[in-house]
């Protein structure tokens, strides 16, 4: 190849390293592997149980608290430094990272090792997804945005989808495969990601130049001066607490209340997850898409809509006796729990400027791990105990019943989010109409 040729290969890989809808499809990727590799020790329970001889105790801390507790630590002051540096690069770092300790886990022998491996994964994802959704924020302008992540969302579903095909996996060739299976190609998309992908102009979008760098704290004094992002942070974090809170005990509540089988329960979740799941998403994107050229209220009112809308179905689910009515209430909630994802990125990142939105993104996930993987599994379980004898198998839906109702606190944060909303936008750097 001449000179000449190489020139143009260059130019030609400089524009689609650029180009907007090519680095959503690359961070969409990389958001599935974030989920694939994070829930794939839940479909791969059994065979790790028989083959390192673990408790359900040991279960317990190897499929949440080694990852959980981790990816949170680690996301604060990872999420600091992709305020800072190049968020392409810590990306691709963060993938590469957290692909090959996936990998490592089908090496380990003892409950130690995976238990170290399973940590080494939660803290390179705890580098990815606020990097990336500030890096997102820079490809697309503040009213485009909830549309792009909403498009980024779909890594949830697909990333369901890998995790679970695990199991085949673990089937025809033992559990270790699907660790492979799952690291060792997400270690090249972590080169694709480098080479193929640029990093863009921090705030070259905005209207008003942010600031070279922010503080944790400064991030924080701010976070608390624009009232729409805190209530959009409340509603957001209740919103998962009331959906995800719930699904966690789903599984449990199927098989005691209702008789169903794990394989039964687990059956028909996986379809509603997927096919739901998919489905809602989807409609979110084509109603963000919609919305771009409307008052930006109109985003925060959808998830008010989607809280509201699932409330009737969660409290149903939870509190019919009938099985056929319980999951077919189900198939309407859990679909709509997958509304908020887009949204609710995109009001992050609007609301402050470009030097704090991944630190913002952390503090989100912070709170969101903090309501699901920590109050709702541990809450419920206590009241679940308490009530037992009462109740009996009926317990844990006396437990649950509670936390149907907390879609409408959701809702109301939501709805104040609203109302000061345009403000806020002009106090963070973007416009507070469409131009």
């Amino acid at each position: 190849m001449d000179t000449s040729d190489s020139a143009v290969t260059s130019a030609k890989s400089s524009v689609l390293a650029t180009t907007p809808g090519w680095v959503l499809a690359m961070l969409t990727a990389v958001y599935a592997f974030n989920m694939a590799d994070r829930y794939v020790m839940s479909t791969l329970i059994e065979p790790l149980k028989a083959d390192l001889h673990l408790s359900d105790t040991a279960v317990g801390m190897l499929t949440g608290v080694s990852l959980a507790i981790f990816y949170v630590l680690a996301g604060l002051p990872l999420s600091v430094l992709a305020d800072r540096v190049n968020r392409r690069n810590l990306i691709a770092i963060s993938l590469s990272l957290w692909s090959l300790m996936t990998a490592a886990c089908g090496l380990t022998r003892t409950f130690e090792q995976l238990f170290v491996a399973r940590a080494l994964v939660g803290i390179g994802e705890a580098g990815g997804t606020p990097a990336s959704q500030s890096q997102i924020s820079d490809y697309y302008p503040w009213h485009r945005r909830a549309y792009a992540f909403s498009i980024y969302a779909l890594g949830i579903p697909v990333g369901s989808v890998l995790a679970a095909s695990a199991g085949y996996l673990s089937d025809a060739f033992g559990w270790r495969s699907a660790f492979f299976a799952l690291g060792l190609p997400g270690v090249l998309l972590g080169i694709a990601v480098y080479t193929l992908t640029g990093e863009p102009k921090r705030g070259r979008l905005d209207t008003q130049p942010a600031e070279a760098h922010a503080t944790f704290w400064e991030t924080l004094t701010f976070i608390k001066q624009q009232w729409a992002l805190v209530h959009a942070l409340a509603g957001g974090t209740l919103f998962t607490l009331w959906s995800w809170g719930l699904l966690w005990w789903t599984p449990s509540f199927l098989m005691r209340c209702h008789g169903m089988s794990l394989s039964d329960s687990g059956g028909i979740l996986a379809l509603i997850h997927g096919i739901g799941g998919t489905a809602v998403i989807l409609l979110t994107t084509l109603v963000m898409k919609r919305l771009q050229h409307r008052p930006a209220r109109y985003v925060p009112l959808y998830l008010v809509a989607a809280a509201l809308l699932g409330t009737v179905p969660s409290v149903l689910a939870y509190l019919t006796p009938s099985r056929t009515l319980s999951v077919a209430m189900l198939s309407l909630f859990i679909p709509l729990s997958y509304a908020s994802f887009g949204p609710k990125f995109a009001l992050m990142q609007n609301l402050v400027p470009a030097s704090m939105r991944a630190q913002t993104v952390a503090v989100m996930l912070f709170l969101s791990s903090l309501s699901n993987l920590v109050v709702a599994p541990v809450a419920v379980g206590l009241m679940s105990d308490h009530l037992a004898p009462s109740f009996g198998s009926d317990a844990l839906r006396m437990a649950l019943l509670p936390l149907t109702f907390v879609g409408l606190w959701a809702a109301f944060h939501l709805w104040r989010c609203s109302l000061s909303i345009e403000r806020d936008l002009e106090r963070a750097g973007n416009l507070a109409a469409v131009p």
